[in-house]
């Protein structure tokens, strides 16, 4: 792409977030310090949970939880296979195998009427996903785990801001996950956090991300050397929870602009009937992750590619989004999985078009997105006859 073009996304960063990084660099403290606690306080709050644990990415914080709650060889997590790879591969790390349930063709999350017939005496726990940060069937996904006695995982890391019902995002389950990737609602570059009511696992998780440490252990007690379980290098640094502490000063104004942008497209994409637009849930207020729209069924996959590539080909950012989790070479070799495993996420993987999306993103940018698109599915219409 030239220099005019139109990325997918793009953070959303003010002076006064570096501002509070250089005040952070200037401190001499860079780590375990008072910007990660601040941070935690701040997320923790917005998510409606007693505690929060800074981690340095979404990915850990799913790993730690995992590893928390006991799970690991021969056990079985129930989760989706249209995600992230990362919510799948959190699984096999902690020893454990994920059990995938097909999706449920609105909302793009699993499907709650296949949850329980794939639920075996190995399942040790629900792994939900907010898909581009949808919060459906949350509260349901809940009812299940707790009627058979398993805890729910909520992978929330694209969902930081929604709720449903008025109940936030990351409050659903025994514990929550955000990820504070760049393309994120905030961002601190890398990073991630767990929250959770749950004191022991709040603990257990902040061990496991401090090489397996107590937290009563301190350097000037003589016992930082000393490491009560396995751990890991999973902390978050200051400077980057001094940037989170920036971005969650004003997410409220972060999410309203988001909103704003995907209420432009859909006010311009409603017309035309090559696409499935996103669908908004009752009750609920998306803080919009991304804006992932769909052709309509009969579009191939290869007709899908096509226009991504024209989109970029004009200085369009455009991407699919996601492929299916196991339709990868990995899963693929290691399960053995294969096409027509999950048919509704299949349809659906095959058919996703990320267009641009952040809160800079101006209605000119939009005006050129849609337009753009426009004329690509107007010559892809033409070729099909």
């Amino acid at each position: 792409m030239s220099d005019g073009s139109i990325p997918l996304s793009q953070p959303d960063i003010t002076e006064a977030d570096i501002a509070l990084v250089v005040e952070t660099l200037r401190s001499g403290r860079l780590s375990i310090g008072p910007m990660v606690e601040r941070f935690e306080r701040m997320v923790a709050r917005r998510a409606g949970c007693q505690h929060a644990v800074a981690v340095n990415s979404g990915t850990s914080g799913l790993h730690a939880v995992l590893l928390a709650m006991g799970i690991g060889p021969g056990d079985e997590v129930i989760t989706t296979p249209f995600s992230f790879i990362a919510s799948a591969n959190c699984i096999l790390m902690a020893g454990a195998r994920p059990v995938f349930v097909d999706i449920e063709p609105q909302s793009l999350n699993m499907d709650p009427k296949l949850i329980e017939a794939a639920i075996t005496p190995r399942t040790r726990a629900i792994l939900a996903v907010e898909t581009f940060g949808s919060p459906a069937h949350m509260s349901t996904y809940a009812e299940i785990a707790a009627k058979h006695q398993i805890p729910m995982i909520e992978d929330c890391c694209e969902a930081l801001g929604t709720t449903e019902r008025g109940k936030p995002c990351g409050s659903f389950g025994t514990a929550g996950v955000f990820g504070f990737y760049p393309n994120k609602q905030i961002t601190t570059g890398e990073g991630g956090m767990i929250v959770t009511d749950d004191e022991r696992l709040a603990q257990l998780c902040r061990s496991l991300r401090n090489q397996g440490r107590g937290e009563s252990m301190r350097a000037d007690q003589g016992s930082w050397l000393r490491h009560e379980r396995l751990g890991y290098n999973y902390r978050l640094d200051e400077l980057s929870a001094a940037l989170g502490v920036g971005q969650m000063q004003r997410l409220d104004s972060i999410i309203e602009r988001r909103q704003a942008v995907a209420s432009a497209y859909i006010d311009r994409l409603l017309g035309m009937d090559q696409l499935t637009l996103p669908t908004i849930e009752p009750e609920t207020n998306p803080s919009w992750f991304v804006f992932v729209i769909r052709l309509v069924t009969g579009w191939t996959r290869e007709e899908r590619d096509t226009i991504v590539q024209q989109l970029r080909d004009h200085d369009v950012g455009a991407a699919d989004y996601f492929p299916c989790i196991h339709l990868q070479p990995h899963y693929r070799t290691a399960f053995g999985h294969a096409e027509g495993d999950f048919p509704v996420a299949e349809s659906v993987s095959e058919r996703t078009l990320a267009l641009p999306f952040s809160t800079n993103l101006s209605d000119r940018d939009i005006d050129v997105v849609t337009q753009t698109l426009s004329l690509m599915l107007q010559r892809q219409d033409l070729r099909r006859g």
